[in-house]
């Protein structure tokens, strides 16, 4: 749903350049419709979204509001949630009972200005030190500055990890508002500290009873979203839980979206989905990204340019370095205003770590789960005690925890992935998707993941409750083979509980060390490839790296997701070379 830029206002009219180049920017990025908008302190604009989804932009007289991503408000969507949110605000807001969705927001209202974002702050909204600039696009911020600096922090994480955790961007001079803030936009801003809780309990209600409230609580949203958007809906099928689940979500509420699938002919993923499709008879569209199209080196350049300027520079999957594929498919799911549906954040029904059902440290959850890396790849920059300090200080404070010593109650390990897993990953995928039109993500809500939290751990093994909650709202869908060799009606097979007890068992320890013995075994491919020899590569980057050399020993890298993802950075850093100190 859009995007905005505001910077404070000058006497030197500095703002006015910077506003213009801000536009330059977003148009860039695809947006082409913009409105101005305007406090006592800041200026800048609005922008529609590229596909034209719906309104995001609402005035009343002098008051306004401005929303980027996706709001539900008052049981409203679009510009009648707009309206009802308008008259509703109060700072800090805190109607969370009533708020849903991911989105960033600006209200002007009584004269006064304000931002926040949604409840895990997973839309992202990026400042600097002092508040000049505030924006949903990175690279209309980090262009307002005089000078930039790559953080090291950053920079590791969105090598290792795929995308900076906490606040965190990966340079030091621009952050993000966190989901424990609020700001009013004066000639002072005003930061005021909101707290969130979640459940730090396992609930003794009986699962049957869980099933059936957390149902409803899905189908409530869902039927909202079918009252806008009808059957202009795009929705994933794959082999697994979440996108199966996903889909039931919009049949039980009578909609019939348009179902699709990326991999090659014979996938798992794609096999399953086909013969669930033929077999139901609904839309099926397989997409292989890869094959979309032939190019040589000479094409490469212009189609890097674009997806950088697209995705916003820091693209979490293969979409930069590629064919052109990604980002025909990202406006295919979209394009005419439709509606994108997501599984993202599922996991929060199974044990996403993989951890055993007992109390362990944040330093132990964080070595486990975000170390992945081996001391071969990094410069004396990288500092690895460090590194694991800085995540588990992240950790604490997104569980509202700081400072707090010794282990952590299991529930409050669980509370890690939708506060700071999927507020980092998902996160970029929402700010991304969420400039072209609506994104629904059914699973990243805050109520549906306080009820996800209160399961015992044993019923998130093996997926066992989120079978469960597929074959409640629509058991036939539920009935259809898996690649995970069963159909999710039926207990997980053996073969399928033993594979992750094989992770659970692994302690700690041993898990942090796993990714750097993975790499000695040999190199490492991931599934969203590239075109990353130097044929082509070599056609968009110095293969030197001037830039991140500093941090890493490109030679010694063996990982092609983790090359991939420096020479992201690398491509930036051009990007902003006469900016970089």
């Amino acid at each position: 749903m859009g995007g905005f830029y505001l910077c404070r206002v000058t006497e030197e009219d500095a703002d006015a350049a910077r506003i213009a180049a801000a536009e330059a920017q977003f148009r860039l990025h695809g947006f082409t419709r913009f409105t101005p908008i305007r406090s006592a302190a800041h200026a800048g604009f609005h922008a529609a979204p590229i596909h034209d989804s719906h309104v995001c932009i609402h005035r009343d007289g002098e008051d306004f509001v401005a929303v980027a991503g996706t709001m539900i408000h008052d049981g409203k969507f679009g510009e009648a949630a707009l309206r009802a949110l308008l008259g509703d605000f109060r700072f800090p807001f805190e109607d969370w009972s009533n708020t849903t969705g991911q989105f960033a927001a600006i209200v002007h209202k009584g004269g006064r200005t304000f931002a926040f974002t949604d409840f895990f702050g997973a839309f992202q909204l990026f400042h600097d030190a002092d508040w000049n600039i505030v924006s949903t696009s990175f690279l209309a911020a980090a262009k307002s500055l005089d000078r930039v600096t790559f953080d090291p922090q950053g920079v590791y994480e969105f090598a290792f990890n795929v995308f900076p955790t906490g606040d965190d961007t990966v340079v030091s001079e621009l952050k993000r508002l966190g989901p424990d803030a609020q700001v009013e936009l004066g000639g002072k801003v005003v930061r005021t500290a909101v707290s969130k809780p979640l459940p730090e309990r396992v609930s003794s209600t009986p699962i049957e009873k869980r099933i059936a409230a957390q149902a409803e609580r899905l189908r409530g949203t869902a039927r909202i979203y079918a009252e806008a958007f009808g059957d202009r809906m795009q929705c994933p099928l794959s082999g697994g839980l979440d996108s199966r689940l996903a889909l039931a979500l919009l049949r039980d509420a009578g909609v019939s979206p348009h179902v699709y699938v990326y991999g090659s002919p014979g996938d798992g993923d794609v096999e399953v989905a086909r013969h669930i499709a033929e077999h139901e008879h609904f839309r099926f569209e397989p997409f292989e990204k890869a094959s979309f199209a032939s190019i040589t080196p000479d094409d490469f350049p212009a189609i890097v340019a674009r997806n950088f300027h697209e995705t916003d520079a820091l693209v979490t999957d293969g979409g930069l370095f590629d064919n052109g594929g990604n980002a025909f498919a990202r406006h295919q799911r979209q394009e005419g205003g439709q509606l994108a549906v997501s599984g993202g954040c599922g996991e929060v029904f199974r044990n996403f770590f993989y951890l055993p059902d007992r109390a362990l440290t944040a330093r132990q959850v964080m070595g486990a789960f975000f170390a992945r890396y081996t001391l071969n790849d990094v410069t004396e920059v990288f500092d690895p005690e460090g590194f694991i300090d800085r995540l588990e200080t992240k950790a604490l404070k997104a569980i509202e925890k700081p400072g707090a010593t010794g282990k952590l109650r299991r529930t409050l390990i669980e509370q890690l992935y939708p506060r700071m897993r999927c507020r980092a990953f998902f996160g970029r995928e929402i700010s991304l998707v969420g400039r072209q039109g609506a994104y629904f993500m059914p699973f990243f809500d805050h109520e549906v993941i306080a009820a996800a939290l209160q399961l015992p751990i044993a019923w998130k093994n093996a997926g066992r409750f989120e079978a469960a909650l597929l074959t409640h709202i629509d058991p036939v869908l539920a009935a259809y083979p898996s690649d995970y060799g069963y159909s999710f009606d039926r207990p997980p097979t053996l073969s399928h509980r033993m594979n992750e007890l094989g992770t659970r068992v692994r302690p700690p320890w041993l898990r942090q060390r796993s990714y750097a013995v993975r790499r000695h075994l040999g190199p490492i491919r991931d599934e969203h490839g590239g075109l990353l020899t130097p044929a082509f590569l070599g056609r968009v980057l110095d293969l030197h790296f001037p830039h991140m050399q500093q941090f890493f020993k490109m030679k010694a890298i063996t990982d092609s997701g983790l090359y991939r993802r420096i020479a992201t950075l690398e491509y930036l850093a051009q990007h902003l070379e006469r900016q970089i100190i």
